[in-house]
């Protein structure tokens, strides 16, 4: 009796899943944004941040609706935002500009101290759509920083000096190690025989540094840390590195929608040098200043601009939202990929040729790394939730389509055939005798790629999907310990409570006797 009750809830069960997805979905969609609203982005490190919360707050005090996008993982991802129309407006560096983001377009220069005119760059982007406001004020160029005390131990002073020590140990941020105006370049002109070469985060480079893991980093000429950990930056005497004028990229379209937002974002041309840039890094990860406050500060000394801001909300009303928003990434994908997978799973089965085809389809999947399945993501699906839940949902479907298959391809022959001899047609094997045995192994599937779907989400910060790795991540780039703890933990008790709502699952849908035996 009990055996025939249960077929029957597994339908209305599925059918309320793709309604619960189906309903849900538009929220994750980006919005077609009001025609004069601004939207900002920055990358993921703390002066890009405090220059877009500049620009942010200069375009509300300009009496425009405005909103910043923090945090975007590299150049190409806040680059292709950028161009999709996902962001309007973002600050970025001329050298990166010609040296990473142009690399290859007619007239741009080898790495080397001069750059291209600024005629050249202007005309270069204006056919890809985009504008360029500034200089803003400072050259934020690279450097290869090392500890005093071991500059002055070794004689170190330039550049050229570190070819003879190959001893020493580099921990370089992980884009300057594939940057046309990084590592590459920097290793092939000065010719240095150092192997020992680390890709870093950049903030956790200066950690590194400082405790001796690392002997020379890459750093940013404003970067607070300098000062923070006695640094001595060496002498670029073969001039590799071109200037890093700090610019606004915006879309050219913007001027149609918003002259107004052009024009007050145009005031901020000139009026950041590189001592001002340097002090508010400072405040912001040395002081733990928020930098939001920063460019607050910043905007009503130099410009005379006052922006009410709201007051922050506390603590618990943050993880609550982070949560709703995690949470929105993990089940909408997670649903998907069941209401998909499964049937995948019954197909591999049922055909083992094409089987073995669905299996390696979705295994190859997997071994996407998973920052780069998100950026593949960007051209088709822009930024925010929706890119992140169909990256999470293609890592999904390995573990439920494996355990699937393997549920039923483990089933005794013997039962197949009891039942066929009884009439029973292939769609009712299925449900009352397929299903069921085979439940135990995917609901095996579906919990492992639920608790997979929790940890992988905190990279959704990363494109701006926001969830608990937007702390997370903010904590790193800050050395903030507070903040990464209010992503961190919250994401391990989801992935608990997770694990637990599925052990109350099994009990509902596993037969009582596949249980007492799994047990046995």
């Amino acid at each position: 009796m009990s055996t025939r009750a249960r077929p029957r809830r597994r339908l209305p069960l599925a059918a309320g899943a793709l309604a619960v997805v189906l309903a849900a979905a538009p929220s994750a969609l980006p919005e077609t944004p009001p025609g004069n609203l601004v939207r900002v982005g920055s990358k993921a490190f703390t002066e890009s941040v405090i220059l877009g919360e500049i620009a942010t707050q200069t375009a509300r005090a300009a009496g425009l609706p405005a909103e910043h996008r923090s945090g975007f993982g590299g150049t190409r991802l806040v680059w292709d935002a950028l161009l999709r129309g996902a962001i309007d407006v973002y600050p970025e560096y001329t050298g990166t500009l010609v040296q990473e983001i142009l690399a290859g377009a007619p007239g741009a220069d080898a790495p080397g101290a001069d750059t291209p005119s600024g005629a050249w760059l202007t005309k270069t982007v204006a056919a890809r759509g985009i504008g360029i406001l500034g200089p803003l004020g400072f050259n934020n160029s690279y450097a290869v920083g090392v500890r005093r005390d071991l500059a002055t131990r070794l004689g170190l002073h330039r550049v050229s000096d570190l070819r003879a020590h190959p001893e020493l140990r580099f921990g370089f941020s992980n884009e300057f190690m594939s940057r046309r105006d990084g590592w590459p370049a920097l290793r092939d002109r000065y010719r240095l025989p150092q192997t020992d070469v680390k890709g870093i985060d950049h903030d956790l480079g200066y950690r590194g540094i400082a405790g001796g893991a690392i002997d020379a980093l890459d750093l940013y000429a404003t970067d607070p840390e300098i000062r923070r950990y006695d640094l001595l930056a060496l002498e670029d005497d073969l001039q590799v590195f071109p200037r890093y004028d700090a610019v606004l990229l915006y879309r050219l379209d913007l001027a149609e929608r918003s002259g107004a937002a052009l024009a007050a974002l145009g005031r901020l041309t000139g009026r950041i040098d590189a001592p001002t840039m340097a002090a508010m890094n400072a405040r912001a990860k040395l002081d733990r200043v928020a930098e939001s406050q920063v460019a607050a500060d910043f905007l009503q000394t130099s410009l005379g601009l006052s922006v009410p801001r709201p007051a922050p909300p506390g603590i618990a009303r943050t993880i609550l939202r982070r949560a709703v928003e995690h949470l929105q990434l993990v089940a909408l994908s997670l649903l998907a990929a069941i209401l998909v997978a499964v049937p995948l799973g019954i197909f591999a089965a049922r055909r083992p040729r094409a089987g073995q085809l669905v299996l390696g389809a979705v295994g190859v999947i997997q071994t996407i790394p998973s920052l780069a399945l998100l950026v593949f993501m960007i051209p088709l699906l822009g930024i925010g939730a929706l890119p992140a839940m169909v990256a999470l949902f293609l890592y999904s479907l390995l573990p439920i389509v494996r355990n699937t298959h393997a549920g039923l391809t483990n089933i005794p022959p013997a039962l197949r055939e009891s039942a066929e001899a009884l009439g029973l047609p292939p769609g009712a094997i299925l449900r009352r005798i397929d299903l069921p045995l085979a439940s135990p192994l995917i609901l095996a599937g579906i919990k492992s790629a639920a608790v997979i779907n929790v940890g992988t989400a905190t990279l959704g910060a990363l494109i701006g999907a926001g969830g608990f790795g937007q702390p997370i991540f903010t904590g790193i780039r800050l050395d903030n310990v507070g903040l990464i703890l209010q992503g961190a933990v919250p994401a391990s008790v989801l992935a608990l409570l997770v694990q637990g709502i599925f052990e109350i699952v099994e009990r509902r849908i596993v037969p009582r006797g596949l249980r007492l035996r799994e047990k046995a």
